[in-house]
């Protein structure tokens, strides 16, 4: 018991150590390089989650989008980020021509690799 209780103690002192360190980073005063083609990590990292629910009407960010409106939002989000990520999430009750219709038009806009997500069940 005694040698797990040792291990348990270094491992807190290491994280304990290993923060601090993190903390003393962060605080440093550097004067950053200017870009100029900079932007937020966040705008390049933000994902598309295209939504097509039973009745095969096409959802994003909460919105009901006709296909031609879904066209030109994905082929802008192209435009300004070419690794733009897209997921399709479709109702297992809806027909697979819906969900085939939103991969198509994301393929068209420009998308390379669309994500089609599924729930792995029982």
């Amino acid at each position: 018991m005694t040698p797990l209780i040792d291990i348990v103690f270094l491992l807190l002192i290491f994280f304990l150590v290993a923060t601090t360190f993190h903390q003393e980073e962060r605080e440093m005063q550097i004067a950053l390089p200017i870009a100029s083609a900079s932007g937020p990590v966040s705008v390049s990292l933000r994902e598309l989650v295209i939504n097509v629910n039973a009745e095969g009407e096409i959802i994003l960010g909460g919105r009901i989008m006709d296909p031609e409106a879904l066209s030109t939002l994905v082929l802008e989000a192209v435009e300004s980020n070419p690794g733009q990520k897209v997921t399709v999430r479709g109702d297992r009750t809806t027909a697979y021509s819906n969900i085939v219709s939103v991969l198509d038009i994301c393929k068209a806009s420009g998308i390379q690799e669309p994500y089609l997500d599924t729930v792995l069940g029982p």
